[in-house]
Parts: C-alpha cells; structure tokens; sequence
C-alpha cells in the first residue's frame, strides 16, 4: 500500500508540473516556481510546453503501473516509470538546479524501494 501510494503522489507530482509547464509558465505561479522572468517565460512558453508534455508522459506511465492488474507486469511499468522520473532529475539537477534532486529524483527513488519492497 505505502508503495502504491509513494507511485501515486509521484504521478501527481508530474501532472502538477505538467500544468504548471503547459499552462501557467507565463503566469505568476509558474514564473514563482521556475524563477523565471516574464519575457523570459514568454519567449520559452513554447519549449516549456513540450517539457510539460513529457512530464505527462511520465504521469501517464506512472498511472498505467498502478491500474495494471497483472501485478508483476504493474511492477515493472513502475519501476520503468520511476527510473525514467529519477534519470530526469538527475539531469535537471545537473543542468538546471539542485533543487530538483530533491523535487524529483528522491521521491521517485523512494518509491522504487518500496516498489522492490513490496
């Protein structure tokens, strides 16, 4: 159960950051959580959208793994989709800033323990 739910709160995470990308990149909330400048955000919204895009993909994979019913395919779906997660952060980490190791990659780890775990 705490597996499922630790895979669960990872997909929201990335359909929070798939809105916050797709729609309010140029707005005050997504220009607060990205530290971003209006013309900056207005000249990138376009590239930040393809990222949310993504960001969807991983929610969407994430998703599938928790209402797979055949448990040992649902578990690779999952470990797949959050070592994708983690991989991501890692880079955006090393690329971007390391607030998102935190935001990203540790959660997505904590989940694949108790994924294997479980």
């Amino acid at each position: 159960m705490i597996a499922q739910i630790l895979v669960a709160a990872v997909a929201l995470l990335h359909i929070y950051i798939l809105v916050l990308e797709m729609f309010l990149w140029t707005k005050p909330q997504g220009l607060k959580a990205f530290g971003q400048k209006p013309d900056f955000a207005e000249a990138s919204k376009v590239l930040a959208a393809n990222q949310g895009l993504y960001n969807g993909f991983l929610a969407a994979g994430l998703i599938w793994g928790l209402i797979q019913p055949e448990v040992d395919f649902a578990w690779q779906i999952q470990l797949f989709f959050l070592g994708c997660v983690a991989v991501a952060g890692l880079y955006g980490a090393a690329t971007v800033g390391r607030k998102i190791l935190f935001i990203q990659t540790v959660p997505a780890i904590a989940a694949m323990i108790a994924v294997v775990a479980a």
